[in-house]
């Protein structure tokens, strides 16, 4: 099977990716010669899939401005422009099929695939579909998504198959594979919380965990705090001296699917590649949604997960000592709880949805 992916900017849109990849390789239905990455230079794509080993080409493009309009001339030509070179790309890889997850690039590779007459798809990770998607929906052959709010918002019904976030079936397999002696010395008998923001970090959680250590310091429970590795050293500077026996600081986990199955419970952003490791293992969340995303849809993430029993949501603004503590404390101390919040979890999760996509994949080609 010779397939284009295509997507860009986050890596809600990369991930999914990523992981489809994976299992096409496992089951030997693509080898690497007939997999190809179209996304852009300054996306995080540009980095993640050439260190992966997938062959990778970019595109120029750009997206529309709400507040300087009149740049938005220049994305218009940008996109008429991308069409044609993206065209050239497909007409010299001759895919079998196309499939695009988001992002600007996405819409420029998979609109001119659509109109060559070649099968295409979307994913959609997010509970808020973006722009490139809702203009795709419009093309493509199929629309995979994962929450059902996303559905909603395509008018192509006909066209809309549910099958999840690949995440969660690679997450599912990393755990299977994982020998990570490290993650061993966490006992999973002890409730834990998890607390992190990211490879990188997030400020805010990094701020509410500095304010609450202390009364966290006296809690009947274990903490991981993982800082990222931006803000790391500093926060060690910060804590030097003191003494927390019930806290672990960390600057990043490389094998968080070793780890989550451990934990009583998981804070952190409510990114689409984060909830589908979450529900993956059926792990009680706290959510404290990014407000720096488009269209809030970090928000609409956690509050689908909050709906079905899943998750526990703090606003930012709203975010103090006080609500993230006792959020916490509730889980935490609460068996009865955490375990009905894990079983609400794992209904969301899906096992096989890298498969499931896959499944799509070769229907359309046929």
């Amino acid at each position: 099977m010779r397939v284009i992916f295509t997507g860009g900017g986050t890596g809600g849109h990369i991930y999914p990716i990523m992981a489809i990849i994976e299992r096409l390789k496992e089951r030997n239905l693509a080898t690497d010669d007939e997999i190809l990455f179209v996304g852009t230079e300054k996306g995080l794509e540009a980095n993640i899939v050439p260190a992966a080993g997938v062959n990778f080409k970019t595109l120029e493009i750009q997206g529309f401005s709400r507040k300087h309009l009149l740049n938005n001339f220049t994305t218009i030509k940008k996109f008429i422009k991308a069409t044609k070179n993206a065209k050239k790309i497909i007409s010299e890889f001759k895919p079998d099929v196309v499939v695009g997850t988001g992002g600007y690039v996405s819409g420029a590779i998979v609109y001119s695939a659509a109109k060559m007459g070649i099968p295409t798809m979307i994913h959609e990770s997010n509970s808020v579909v973006g722009v490139a998607n809702k203009f795709l929906g419009h093309f493509v052959d199929k629309i995979c998504y994962t929450f059902d709010d996303a559905a909603k918002q395509f008018s192509e019904k006909k066209k809309l198959i549910k099958t999840g976030n690949p995440r969660s079936q690679q997450v599912l397999r990393l755990l299977s594979a994982s020998t990570n002696n490290s993650i061993s010395k966490y006992d999973s008998k002890i409730p834990t919380v998890l607390v992190f923001g990211g490879s990188r970090g997030a400020l805010t959680i990094n701020k509410i965990m500095l304010q609450s250590l202390k009364k966290l310091n006296q809690k009947p429970y274990k903490i991981i705090w993982v800082t990222g590795m931006y803000y790391y050293e500093e926060i060690k500077n910060k804590l030097a001296g003191i003494q927390y026996d019930n806290i672990t600081i960390l600057s990043y986990v490389k094998d968080m699917p070793a780890l989550l199955p451990k934990m009583t419970c998981v804070v952190s952003r409510s990114g689409a590649t984060s909830i589908a490791e979450f529900t993956a293992i059926g792990v009680p969340a706290i959510l404290i949604p990014s407000p720096n995303v488009t269209h809030n849809h970090q928000m609409k993430n956690a509050l689908d997960l909050e709906k079905a029993g899943a998750a526990t949501v703090i606003v930012e603004n709203d975010l103090n000592p006080n609500n993230f503590i006792s959020s916490i404390d509730h889980i935490l101390l609460d068996s009865k709880y955490a375990d009905a919040m894990s079983i609400a979890s794992k209904r969301l999760g899906v096992p096989n949805a890298s498969d499931q996509i896959i499944k799509v994949m070769e229907e359309i080609i046929k």
